[in-house]
C-alpha cells in the first residue's frame, strides 16, 4: 500500500532534521518510509524524489545541498536547523486576546482540540493568552452569538472587498423579518455577542445589527463601492448603539473590584477610583444599572473579586444568590 503524499513529505523532514552530515538519495530511498513501497524503479523514485525536494522549498523549508563525506562526496541533503526553528514567540496583551477569541470561535469537532491544544501549549511555554473573562467572552456565546456560519463569511467578504449587502434581519423571534440593504464596515464584539456595524441604506444612517439575527446575506454592487469614513470608532458606535437598546433605569451602582479582575464589570464603569477593602487592593467603579438582576449575575460570577456596596436592592440580590448558592452546596 502506498504511503499518502504528505505522511511521505514529513518523514522526508524528520529523516532531514534529524542529521548534521548531508543523506544522499540511496539513503532516503532505502531508509524513508514512503520511498520504497511496493519496490518502486530508480526511475519511479527519482521523480518523486525530485517533486519532493521542490515542494519542500516551496513551503519554505531551508533544503541544503551538499557532498556527503561518508559516502565518497556523493551529493546529499539536510535541512538547515537554525534556519528551520522558529524564534521565541512573544505576544502583546491584545495579540493574546485575539489568540484566546480564535481558540474560542474554532469550536467545530475537528478544530476545537486543535485550537485548545494549541492554546494550552502557548501557555506551558508561558505565554500569557487571556482567559474568557478578561476579554469579556467566552466560547460557549460564540456558536449562538455570531449566527449563521454562512452569513458572517458573506459579511465579511463584503466588508474586505468593500462591497454593500442585502441581508434579511428579524430583531426578535416574535418580530416580522424584513429585508435591509447595507454597508458592512465592521465586525465587533460586545457583551459576548457579535454585531455588524455599517450604513444602513434604507434608514440612511448608522446603524448596528446582532449577528445572530441576519440571514440569506448576499453581496451586491462592485467592490470598492463602500467607504467607511475617516476616524470612525466601529466598537464605541455598537457600545452606544446596545446600551441606548438597553437604557438604564436611573440609579448607579457601586461596585468594588479587586485590582486586574472582573474586566467585564469594568468595561460597564462610568468612572473609578482606587478602593482597598479588607487589605485588599482594587477599586470602586460606577455603574449605571440597566437591569439589577444581571447586574448581580454579573457580581456573582466574579466570585470574591467583586462586592456590591450600593444600591442596598443590588447588594440584598447578590446576598441572596450567595445564600442559594451556599444552600445548593450544603
Amino acid at each position: 500500500m502506498a504511503t499518502p503524499k504528505v505522511e511521505r513529505l514529513l518523514n522526508l523532514v524528520i529523516c532531514l532534521l534529524s542529521t548534521r552530515q548531508f543523506v544522499t538519495a540511496e539513503y532516503i530511498r532505502r531508509n524513508v518510509k514512503g520511498y520504497n513501497d511496493d519496490g518502486q524503479s530508480a526511475e519511479a523514485f527519482n521523480r518523486m524524489f525530485e517533486r519532493d525536494k521542490t515542494e519542500l522549498r516551496d513551503l519554505g523549508i531551508p533544503l541544503v545541498t551538499g557532498r556527503d563525506r561518508m559516502s565518497g562526496g556523493g551529493d546529499g541533503y539536510r535541512i538547515n536547523r537554525d534556519s528551520y526553528e522558529l524564534p521565541d514567540i512573544t505576544l502583546e496583551r491584545p495579540e493574546a486576546a485575539v489568540v484566546a477569541m480564535a481558540a474560542a470561535l474554532w469550536d467545530a469537532p475537528e478544530i476545537s482540540a486543535i485550537s485548545q491544544t494549541a492554546v494550552l501549549k502557548l501557555r506551558a511555554a508561558g505565554i500569557d493568552v487571556r482567559a474568557d473573562d478578561e476579554i469579556d467572552f467566552s466560547a460557549a456565546l460564540s456558536a449562538r452569538s455570531m449566527g449563521s456560519e454562512s452569513a458572517l463569511a458573506t459579511v465579511l467578504s463584503a466588508i474586505g472587498t468593500s462591497q454593500a449587502v442585502t441581508f434579511t434581519y428579524r430583531p426578535g423571534a416574535a418580530s416580522t423579518a424584513a429585508t435591509r440593504t447595507f454597508e458592512p464596515w465592521g465586525v465587533v464584539t460586545h457583551r459576548g455577542r457579535w454585531y455588524v456595524v455599517g450604513h444602513d441604506r434604507d434608514r440612511d444612517a448608522t446603524r448596528t445589527f446582532r449577528l445572530s439575527r441576519i440571514s440569506d446575506v448576499v453581496a451586491i454592487g462592485t467592490a470598492g463601492d463602500v467607504t467607511v469614513p475617516a476616524d470612525t470608532d466601529l466598537q464605541q458606535i455598537v457600545t452606544a448603539a446596545v446600551d441606548s437598546a438597553t437604557g438604564t433605569d436611573g440609579r448607579t451602582a457601586q461596585i468594588w473590584v479587586a485590582a486586574d479582575r472582573a474586566a467585564g464589570l469594568r468595561r460597564l464603569a462610568a468612572g473609578s477610583a482606587a478602593h482597598e477593602l479588607d487589605g485588599v487592593a482594587g477599586d470602586v467603579l460606577e455603574v449605571e444599572i440597566g437591569s439589577l438582576p444581571t447586574l448581580a449575575r454579573m457580581v456573582l460570577g466574579a466570585g470574591a473579586d467583586a462586592v456590591a456596596l450600593s444600591p442596598p436592592e443590588l447588594r440584598d440580590t447578590v446576598v441572596a444568590g450567595l445564600d442559594r448558592l451556599v444552600q445548593v452546596q450544603a
